[in-house]
């Protein structure tokens, strides 16, 4: 399971549409690894500037690992989380997350390639 749904938002969910705060406040509950990096990055963006701020640590555990993979393999969770903090995910292998001011600026979109998913390989982290 993804989120840990609380009976309350499933009925609301079963009604009709969920407001991000709430669907957020899941999010950060249900996947607090997960949350925790996107929050770090996008505060050291905010502080240290620059084109993007990304981790290049592996998570520590599997269970981290697998809450990241949750969070960015659900459209509906990232695209949330890009609304609500205004920035862009990227992410490359199974930890490379990184927070960018906005989509479409040239270091995103060159974050983005395969030639950068590529070059991001290392025999490390094929299984990881």
């Amino acid at each position: 399971m993804s989120l840990d749904v609380s009976p309350d938002l499933l009925a609301k969910a079963q009604r009709g549409p969920v407001d991000d705060a709430e669907f957020i406040a899941c999010i950060r509950e249900s996947l607090p690894y997960a949350w925790n990096l996107v929050t770090e990055l996008i505060a050291r963006l905010q502080t240290e500037g620059g084109e993007f701020a990304d981790n290049l640590t592996p998570p520590p555990d599997e269970q981290a690992r697998g809450q990241l993979l949750r969070m960015l393999a659900s459209d509906a969770m990232r695209t949330s989380i890009e609304r609500h903090f205004g920035v862009a995910l990227a992410f490359q292998n199974c930890h490379r997350l990184a927070v960018f001011p906005q989509q479409g600026t040239p270091a995103h979109e060159a974050f983005v390639t395969a030639r950068e998913q590529i070059l991001n390989q290392s025999p490390e982290l094929r299984d990881c």
